[in-house]
């Protein structure tokens, strides 16, 4: 991982208390302990938000929008300036402990499928569920969703999505079947804890993952963090969102090109730019300027 990250040195002067333990571990490791979400998140979003620092202290331009995928609305989160990275580092790590202690009270599983039209997967989850849970939890792009909910729910979805004719199916292994209705009692709880941190108005707009809108307002931005564990992330209209109101060109902070692929899929004439390296962030900011 640290191959493609810029230099840690950068990136430990640009982040303060359990930021700086976050790059540590993914620097340094161990892997164990990055293959725990609770560990893994944290670091995704510290990272991610030094390269959000890296940019701006480089000359990058300030963004007309932020939006995260997931838990990176986290990240989107501190680089609107509505919380500080200390008060989204302690958020993420409690909300990763909700859904795993969550997750134990269930036998969920998660499931990538590919090649067949969203609305035909959810009526598929539809037909599926019978008296479990099982729904669309990612809209990724245009013919990418990812599914989620009780594991033989799971599997009987997987089964009518391959007699249906999805392209590639691929089960995530060992993975919290986050963004689904087993994960509502961890909302709940978590409610005390997004209202414990000082929350700030966003100094640039940010578009939500659960609605794929536009929001200023503190009290929908802290709801949305509840609701979005058992609620889809529509990445999709959150791409096309941004596109309707005259983006063109994106930065992907964070490690990995993952959103690159996904948003030229969403949108046509939107270009994803990367700053996960010194010299992408040099090409970047060129092609920006």
């Amino acid at each position: 991982m640290s191959t493609s990250l810029a230099d840690p040195r950068d990136l430990q002067g640009n982040l303060e208390g359990p930021g700086l333990q976050s790059v540590a571990l993914v620097q340094e490791g161990p892997q164990e302990q990055l293959d725990q979400p609770e560990k893994a998140e944290p670091a995704i979003l510290t990272v991610s938000i030094a390269l959000w620092r890296l940019w701006l202290e480089n000359g990058g331009p300030c963004p007309a929008f932020v939006s995260g995928h997931g838990f990176g609305e986290y990240s989107a989160l501190v680089a609107a300036g509505s919380l500080s990275l200390d008060s989204a580092v302690r958020l993420i790590e409690s909300r990763a402990r909700l859904m795993q202690a969550t997750a134990e009270l269930n036998n969920g599983a998660m499931a990538t499928i590919l090649g067949l039209d969203d609305p035909d997967v959810v009526a598929i989850c539809g037909e599926a569920a019978k008296d479990q849970v099982v729904s669309v939890t990612y809209f990724n792009s245009p013919g990418q969703v990812v599914i989620a909910g009780h594991k033989a729910a799971v599997n009987r979805t997987i089964e009518l999505c391959k007699a249906k004719g999805a392209k590639r199916v691929v089960p995530t292994a060992g993975s919290v079947p986050s963004h689904c209705a087993l994960m509502k009692p961890a909302a709940g709880r978590f409610s005390a804890m997004v209202n414990s941190v000082e929350w700030m108005t966003p100094h640039m707009p940010v578009v939500r993952n659960v609605t794929a809108t536009v929001a200023a307002d503190l009290d929908a931005l802290k709801q949305d963090l509840m609701v979005e564990l058992y609620q889809p992330v529509h990445w999709v209209e959150c791409v096309r969102t941004l596109a309707r109101n005259g983006v063109v060109n994106m930065i992907e902070c964070g490690p990995g090109r993952a959103l690159a692929a996904l948003n030229k899929r969403c949108a046509d004439g939107v270009t994803t730019y990367g700053i996960n390296s010194p010299d992408q962030l040099v090409t970047t900011r060129a092609a920006l300027s």
